[in-house]
Formats: C-alpha cells, sequence, structure tokens
C-alpha cells in the first residue's frame, strides 16, 4: 500500500526504492540514444546500433541525475500549498491554472539554464503552444515561473551549463 509519505520518495515502481525519476530518465535515455546513433553511424549500422545502446545508458544516468536535482513531487506540493499567498494569484484561476508555470519554472532550472532572461524570452515565445491546460497568458504565467525558477536556483545546486 502507498502513503502519501511514499509519494514524496519518488519510489520506483517495480523496485519500491526511492529515488525513481523515470521521466527524467527516459527523456535523457532517449536523448542519448539519438545522439549515440549519430555519433556511431560513422562506423556504418553497427556503429549506430552500438551508439545508440551506449548513448541510452549514458543519457538515462544524465537524466536521472538531473531528475534527481529537483523533487517534482516536492515543488508541487510547496507550491500547491504557497500559491495563495502569491500577489500575482488571481482568485479567477486555481492552482491547476498555475501550476504548468510552477512546472515551466523549475523544469528550466533543472535544465541548467541559469539565466531567467533567457529562459523568460524562451517560454514568452512557446507559452500559448504549450500550456498543458492552464488558462493563463504568458504575461500572466510569467511571475509564477520566474517564482518557480527562483526558488529552483536558491534551494538546489547545479552544474552550470550556461
Amino acid at each position: 500500500m502507498t502513503t502519501p509519505e511514499d509519494k514524496n520518495l519518488n519510489l520506483d515502481p517495480i523496485t519500491k526504492e526511492p529515488g525513481a525519476h523515470p521521466v527524467g530518465t527516459g527523456l535523457g535515455a532517449g536523448g542519448g540514444a539519438l545522439a549515440g546513433a549519430a555519433a556511431g553511424a560513422i562506423g556504418g549500422p553497427v556503429g549506430a546500433a552500438l551508439g545508440a545502446v551506449v548513448g541510452a545508458v549514458a543519457g538515462g544516468l544524465a537524466g536521472h541525475s538531473m531528475a534527481e536535482a529537483i523533487n517534482p513531487t516536492t515543488e508541487d506540493a510547496y507550491w500547491r500549498s504557497a500559491h495563495d499567498e502569491q500577489d500575482y494569484a488571481h482568485s479567477t484561476y486555481t492552482y491547476e491554472d498555475y501550476a504548468p508555470a510552477y512546472r515551466a519554472g523549475w523544469e528550466s532550472r533543472a535544465a541548467g539554464h541559469s539565466q531567467w532572461e533567457k529562459v523568460r524570452d524562451e517560454w514568452s515565445r512557446s507559452w500559448n503552444g504549450q500550456t498543458s491546460g492552464s488558462r493563463l497568458r504568458w504575461d500572466e504565467a510569467e511571475p509564477a515561473a520566474k517564482a518557480a525558477w527562483e526558488r529552483a536556483n536558491e534551494h538546489y545546486v547545479f552544474n552550470k551549463q550556461e
């Protein structure tokens, strides 16, 4: 039986070990496989296949490490409880409207984006097509995304990529 405390541990669905991050691991593995296959293509089909396998393993490990940097369950719980206290939280919108903005902020920081201005510019261009069900326009969502990015920047340690 899974308890609320177990959910905060990100338990592996099979082994029940804490620290499972299937999305981060999967994204890393997929990206690594593509990069490895491209690099291995120089050696022909066998090189591409071998490169894909090696790239998937390395990418999966990198993706898992990145997901470990920020616990999405913890961040969602934090913002769910702190949301109503934020100056930008309009009563006409629910937490679920703001949740994609919070997620965009902490995920951008976890992805290594160490400068808010670059993150903001990227999201301002793509927000309307990627709001994941939010009713917010970017100008309404930006304060929540920035708050989550700043919280992640202050509370977690990252390898700088920019």
